[in-house]
Parts: C-alpha cells; sequence; structure tokens
C-alpha cells in the first residue's frame, strides 16, 4: 500500500503502526466530533500516542485529515470485468460508496473548503488524492485499449491531457453528485453516467 504521510524527515524511523493508528483515529474523531471540534490533542489521545509524534508528521489538521481521507481512496481497485463500461461503473460504485461515508464526506468538504484560501493545501490535495487515484484512469485505459476498445494514444502529451480529462469527469460528476446535490450515485445513476462518458470517449 502506498505511503499516505508527509514526505519522511531525518532521525529515527516512522512507525507504519503508528501512522496507520493515527488516521485511523482522525477518521474517527471526524465522525464523532467533526470538522470544527477535531484537534490534534483529542487525535493523539486516541491513537495513543505523544502529540508531539503527530507535529513530527503533520503541520497541522488540515494536513492530517487530507491523509486520513486519502487512505480510503486508496482502498480503491479497478475491476476487471471484460469491458471497459463494467469497469468505469464498478470504480464508480466504489468511489460513491466511499464518499458516503460520514469521516470521507465531512474531511473532504472540511479540507477542500481550506483549500479555496491555501495553495500548499491544494497542492497537497492533489498529490494526496488527485494524482495517486489517477492510476484507476490509466489502468483502465491501457486494458481497454489492449482489448480494442480504445485507440492507442501515441503522444504521451496528449494521452496525458486525456487522463486528465477523464478523471475530472468522473471524480467532478460522483463528488457534485454525492456531495453537492446530495443525490445517491446508485447503479441506475452509474449505467446512465457511464454511457455518457463513452459517448464521448468515442
Amino acid at each position: 500500500m502506498q505511503s499516505r504521510s508527509p514526505a519522511s524527515r531525518t532521525g529515527r524511523p516512522r512507525s507504519a503502526a503508528a501512522d496507520a493508528a493515527i488516521l485511523a483515529a482522525t477518521r474517527a474523531a471526524l465522525v464523532e466530533l467533526g470538522w470544527s471540534k477535531l484537534t490534534l490533542g483529542d487525535v493523539a489521545t486516541r491513537a495513543g500516542v505523544a502529540k508531539t509524534t503527530l507535529y513530527r508528521r503533520w503541520a497541522g489538521k488540515n494536513e492530517l485529515v487530507v491523509d486520513a481521507v486519502a487512505e480510503l481512496f486508496d482502498e480503491l481497485e479497478l475491476p476487471d470485468s471484460g469491458s471497459l463500461a463494467a469497469d468505469i461503473e464498478g470504480v464508480v460504485l466504489q468511489f460513491a460508496a466511499i464518499l458516503a461515508l460520514p469521516e470521507a464526506k465531512s474531511g473532504l468538504m472540511a479540507v477542500v473548503a481550506e483549500a479555496t484560501r491555501d495553495e500548499a493545501l491544494r497542492e497537497r490535495i492533489r498529490a494526496s488524492v488527485v494524482e495517486r487515484q489517477k492510476r484507476l484512469v490509466l489502468a483502465g485505459r491501457s486494458r481497454a485499449q489492449a482489448r480494442g476498445e480504445l485507440p492507442p494514444e501515441p503522444d504521451a502529451e496528449a494521452a496525458a491531457r486525456t487522463a486528465d480529462l477523464i478523471f475530472d469527469m468522473v471524480a467532478g460528476a460522483v463528488v457534485h453528485r454525492t456531495l453537492v446535490s446530495a443525490e445517491p450515485a446508485d447503479e441506475e445513476w452509474v449505467r446512465s453516467f457511464t454511457r455518457v462518458l463513452l459517448q464521448g470517449l468515442a
């Protein structure tokens, strides 16, 4: 599993177990307390670590919550269902299910709001969530090209722009549907969305 924490620093080696406990405690605190009442002190108590341990790893609450939410999205898997449409439907349903989790919903909305006035936080969201999850787009496109469902893209720059666009369309639509409109991204909606997306790719 990919590292979800900030770049390692010199000194004593990081503890993966402590990192996992801290991120899990952060998500639990988000559910119980909400964004506004969550503190690093409460997270440290829940995780059974010293508060200084958190500050050695994260500069503040914003960065900690980004990494805690990013860990949830790392659980996304691209199914190999035999067709591009089925693969897209499978991963979109997983994505919607994660966004329905209270800790994902409150954490993501909070850090996105904070990021509107914090460029460093925006960059952390891009690195920890957006760039890491583009792996799904790249893998799905490669698989579809191998099956002959999508044409090859020999121009690397054009291929990268297409991957960015696909990610933006999928993530934007699902986040808007579930978190802004507060409507269910159920199987019927996902099928309709996938049909429209594939028409554009064709």
